[in-house]
């Protein structure tokens, strides 16, 4: 009776009313075994009596939701226990001591049997346009464990990520879509297990369909789609910061966990059967092998299927288009996403590049993906925080890159604009720190990027200098208004609108303290900020999003844009090259709304001619901490290193 209810597919294990189907590929290890744990950890051992195409699956009747389970296999003379790669869940947080012996693969964690029956109150998926979207990374952990507005037994877990406190936050905030940090099961690296550190941000999977099990209060699965459920009834997206270039089981002498051990191909190795370093992380996960692909894809489906996920961020996205060694944008990871039903729906932003050849692939992604913008974020730091002027190279990424992103592509297409993202230096500390400081880390402040494009204003860190204070506001206000006033997705880092600090660490990935936990006891200059940011964001949504939409697609062509000097003359050529001061104006259709960018990044105040036509309402003037509701008509004086937006109906 049973042997009819035995299925090769789905992998995994998947329960019904009789019991629960097991199910494995495994071309490396034939003599796999099913084991299965009682609450007190007692153990029985059962054999696949199936085989089809290297996958090994069985039925056992009576299993209940909650059955704890792992695999046995041989490895060289001993019997080593092997989590599920398809493990829908985790019965404790992943740890170990080194080395990573068999022996030791016994009492480290394993897979769990999940019913994924949950009430969603008949909450529906927000699906924000591309347009409107205000993208807003944050870590589950670091974004609650300091809010003293959220009850402490919330802090730092999934539920505090939906207390009242942080969707005030959110909605305060004009946020749209949440970009979490990995919350996929992660595994440290034997590196900081030696330091007894962790592997914060999560960018080491375990198992890829397991939710971390180190941010809930007791069920890691109820509790991240109860957050899920409850953003979505704010009309807050979740979008998923997933890692599928390399797991957690390293290189050549890392550790055991699954993958290695069921069968090498799924791994990109060299013509030696060594594993291909193209993540950094001594590994990369080859997607032209089926099993690979059919594990990456069955996880997408699983996450927006059982979890009402809105999208996904894919780190060293490049990675998971390669053809063999080479990119190809036309690879099979891309095809299986666009033609299936579930996929198509959500969305997709590539972390276009990984550390292997071909690796820099910014713009090359299809249709139906945006990609991380590093050509802005580091084109906008030098102008405003450096002494390159390149205002052509501003130019062009204010107007949406489209160098790399045509907009008759937008605006599914658009860009994913940023200035600070979770590696790198906080909003911040980019205008207090010309050098990272990362002797935390312990790795002799080795680690993290040397190019951060920064101007610490005269004093490096903390200072009670007032001019040099407010020289870092005015730049903060710069920096963001450029990145809310550009053509693209704004990405905000959470912690930014907190003006939150990390002291100087451009790497703080394995830094699980107050150097990462957002603090939210605020100076009078951070409330003003925060404030200030929170009417920018409103703005663009009601004057900027209706330019992206007119000047997307086919509409794109009969809208007007002009490049002046500040008295108002046209701009030619030559003035590409060493101009300061400049306005750009676009306007909708022949007589439609306006808009005018007045940018001086000169030591010179200057006065700036305005279009005539009737009078200009100033959004903001990054020289001011506060928003007003001030009008203008035919001239303005913008003060030094500021940036001022003016619209008219």
């Amino acid at each position: 009776m049973f042997a009819k209810l035995a299925q090769a597919y789905p992998l995994g294990a998947t329960l019904c009313d009789q019991g629960c189907n097991f199910s494995i590929h495994s071309t490396d290890n034939q003599e796999i075994k099913l084991v299965l744990f009682d609450i007190e950890n007692k153990k029985t051992i059962i054999d696949f009596d199936h085989t089809h195409l290297d996958i090994h699956y069985t039925f056992v009747p009576n299993i209940k939701a909650g059955q704890v389970y792992g695999f046995q296999i041989k490895d060289k003379h001993n019997e080593r226990l092997i989590l599920d790669p398809y493990a829908q869940a985790l019965n404790q947080t992943p740890f170990y001591v080194e080395p990573f012996t068999a022996e030791e693969s016994w009492k480290f964690t394993k897979s769990v049997v999940i019913d994924h029956q949950f009430d969603w109150q008949n909450t529906v998926f927000p699906q924000v346009p591309y347009e409107e979207t205000i993208l807003c990374e944050t870590h589950v952990k670091g974004f609650t464990q300091l809010q003293e507005h959220i009850e402490e037994q919330y802090r730092g877990t999934y539920l505090g990520l939906c207390q009242p406190a942080a969707i005030e936050f959110y909605k305060e905030q004009g946020i749209t879509s949440l970009q979490l940090l990995p919350v996929t099961s992660c595994m440290s690296e034997p590196h900081l297990l030696k330091m007894d550190k962790v592997n914060f941000w999560g960018y080491n999977s375990l198992c890829f369909m397991a939710p971390e099990p180190r941010y809930a209060m007791s069920d890691a699965v109820t509790e991240m789609k109860t957050m899920v459920r409850e953003l979505h009834k704010e009309g807050i997206e979740v979008i998923m910061d997933i890692v599928f270039n390399h797991t957690a089981e390293g290189g050549e002498g890392g550790p055991k966990f699954h993958l290695k051990c069921l069968d090498k191909h799924y791994y990109l190795l060299d013509s030696n059967k060594n594993h291909h370093n193209y993540t950094g992380c001594g590994n990369t996960v080859d997607l032209t092998y089926q099993p690979s692909l059919t594990l990456v894809i069955d996880t997408l489906r699983h996450w927006v299927t059982h979890y009402q996920i809105d999208g996904f961020r894919f780190d060293l996205a490049a990675t998971l288009g390669r053809n063999g060694h080479r990119f190809d944008s036309q690879s099979a990871f891309f095809k299986a996403i666009e033609q299936d039903p579930i996929l198509q729906k959500v969305k997709l932003i590539a972390e276009p590049w990984d550390v292997g050849p071909d690796g820099y692939q910014l713009g090359n992604f299809p249709r139906g993906w945006n990609e991380c913008n590093d050509k802005f974020r580091d084109t906008v730091k030098s102008h405003w925080l450096g002494d390159k002027n390149n205002i052509k190279e501003f130019a062009t990424r204010l107007m949406g890159s489209r160098d790399f992103f045509s907009a008759g592509g937008w605006p599914d297409k658009l860009p994913v604009n940023f200035i600070s993202y979770h590696d790198g230096f906080t909003l911040q500390d980019l205008v207090s720190y010309n050098h990272k400081h990362n002797e935390a880390n312990g790795e002799r402040n080795l680690d993290g990027h040397g190019d951060n494009r920064s101007f610490n204003h005269g004093v490096e860190g903390k200072t009670d200098n007032l001019s040099v204070l407010y020289k870092r506001e005015r730049q903060k206000r710069n920096l963001m208004t450029t990145l809310l006033f550009s053509f693209g997705i704004p990405h905000l880092l959470a912690v930014d609108s907190l003006s939150h600090t990390q002291g100087g660490n451009n790497n703080a990935y394995c830094q699980d303290n107050e150097i990462s936990w957002a603090n939210w006891i605020l100076s009078p200059d951070n409330i003003s900020f925060k404030n200030w940011l929170a009417g920018m964001v409103k703005a663009r949504k009601e004057v900027m999003s209706p330019f992206i939409r007119a000047f997307s697609g086919r509409e794109r062509g009969h809208h007007r844009i002009r490049w002046n000097h500040s008295n108002g003359k046209l701009m030619n050529t030559d003035d590409w090259q060493n101009l300061e001061a400049f306005a750009l104006y676009l306007g909708l259709y022949k007589n439609g709304k306006e808009l005018l960018f007045l940018i001086n990044s000169s030591t010179i105040p200057t006065r700036y001619r305005l279009p005539a036509g009737g009078k200009w309402r100033i959004i903001c003037d990054t020289s001011e901490s506060v928003l007003g509701n001030r009008q203008t008509q035919t001239t303005y004086m913008q003060s030094t290193q500021s940036i001022t937006i003016l619209s008219r109906e």
